[in-house]
């Protein structure tokens, strides 16, 4: 499957395999690996660290290879790193999302490695996406109908539930000892996600505008689970720059659906939706895809989602 572009991919995943060259024996005291008492757990991102703690408790020691307020497709391990994959009992991380990862594990992951993204299938990259009628494609339309796959699958709180269920049955089986108490948890989560699902969709119900211009197409998801559209100024690589073409298709559909706000992420440069928002006359809001937390967020999943549908609801005009 394909999420991001092959250039930067393929030089992330080198760099992987040329530090798993040096990884024997890089673990310090505080990698994965030297608490008996616990499960040594190493997740690629943080949605995946959330899941790994709440599913886990004071069972398990959580590592997260992303580091707050880090941009975690482009993240590029070094031996430290690696040598926790290594040493994990457990490694939870979403194949294609992180190239330097997948590379590791292809090396030392063997059967400690839980693939998320092959707990049910992948919304393609176009899920969720506005549907228009301007004329001849764009360089963003041809990025997304190559067959790439949407992996932000943690903003339909329903699919994180169904993962977090996976993710139970996996500790359980490295845990045996304690293997009844992981699918509690889990089933403890799955209620919050369950009332986090509902609030999303009474908040969302009636609104004057359905379609949410963002700065990346990472709200498929999000936008399908909840009739919403998004329009993407650029596709599922957040560093790519628009073509002039897509500024100005985006901008002309700004206007179109008279959007209030043009949303930006926390990790990525406002920018260019802060372009866009000058031309149409609108105001710009981060929407957080939650690929990670920034370094200065004191929050977790849950209260970034709810910030997420409050700013919605005003964006959106919802009642």
């Amino acid at each position: 499957m394909t999420f991001r572009t092959a250039p930067r991919a393929l030089a992330t995943a080198t760099a992987a395999m040329l530090a798993l060259a040096g990884a024997a024996g890089c673990a310090t005291d505080d990698a994965a690996g030297n608490d008996p008492e616990r499960v040594d757990v190493v997740a690629g991102f943080y949605p995946l660290q959330f899941l790994a703690e709440r599913i886990g408790g004071d069972a398990v020691a959580v590592t997260n290879l992303a580091r707050p307020g880090a941009e975690p497709h482009d993240l590029e391990l070094n031996p430290r790193q690696v040598g926790q994959i290594v040493d994990a009992e457990l490694i939870v991380y979403l194949h294609g999302f992180q190239p330097a990862v997948d590379a590791a594990i292809e090396q030392n992951g063997g059967d400690r490695a839980f693939d998320v993204a092959a707990v049910q299938p992948l919304l393609d990259a176009t899920a969720g996406g506005h549907d228009h009628d301007h004329g001849a494609e764009d360089d963003h339309a041809e990025e997304e109908s190559d067959g790439a796959k949407d992996p932000h699958v943690w903003l339909d709180p329903t699919r994180l539930a169904t993962i977090g269920d996976k993710l139970a049955e996996r500790l359980a089986a490295a845990d045996p000892d304690r293997a009844s108490e992981y699918p509690q948890r889990a089933a403890a989560l799955r209620a919050e996600l369950e009332r986090l699902d509902t609030e999303f969709t009474e908040g969302l119900k009636t609104c004057q505008r359905r379609e949410i211009v963002v700065s990346h197409t990472a709200f498929g998801y999000l936008a399908q689970r909840y009739q919403l559209e998004q329009i993407g100024i650029t596709g599922l690589s957040p560093e790519d720059e628009p073509s002039p073409q897509r500024l100005a298709t985006v901008t002309e559909e700004a206007r179109e659906h008279g959007a209030t706000t043009i949303f930006f992420e926390t990790l990525v440069s406002p920018k260019v939706a802060e372009t866009i928002a000058r031309e149409v006359g609108a105001q710009t809001a981060v929407l957080d895809p939650l690929e990670g937390l920034s370094a200065d967020n004191g929050g977790d999943y849950l209260s970034v989602m709810r910030t997420n549908l409050q700013t919605l609801r005003t964006a959106l005009s919802c009642s």
